[in-house]
């Protein structure tokens, strides 16, 4: 199970580094529930949706160093080089830990932390 959601994941950051978000959507569960830790908390598939055609202004380049998985959680840490809310290219590394049901991505909690551009 572990080594199958890590897949998931590494597919699903592939589709978005393409900009196909809907892909990524797909692995979602209608119902995931996304937590930017001191920020905003995302509540089912659709807000998702809006969130990344807000945010992925183009599509980021996701580099992950780390994943760790336990049960139904698996962890990534990495970085994320994408558009800040100034349209410049910024460098943030963070640390996502995601929760899986019935294989597929049903939470995550993000500590996302801008490092640089």
């Amino acid at each position: 199970m572990t080594e199958d959601n890590k897949a998931s994941l590494l597919r699903g950051n592939a589709a978005i580094m393409e900009g196909n978000y809907e892909e990524f959507l797909a692995l979602c569960t209608d119902d995931t529930e996304w937590t930017f830790v001191g920020d905003t908390v995302l509540k089912g598939k659709e807000a998702v949706r809006q969130w990344m055609a807000t945010t992925y202004t183009e599509p980021p380049t996701v580099t992950v160093d780390y994943l760790i998985a336990e049960g139904d959680f698996l962890t990534a840490v990495g970085t994320v080089t994408m558009r800040d809310e100034n349209g410049e290219k910024a460098l943030y590394n963070y640390c996502d830990v995601w929760r899986f049901r019935d294989g597929k991505l049903a939470g995550l909690r993000a500590f996302v932390i801008k490092t640089g551009v």
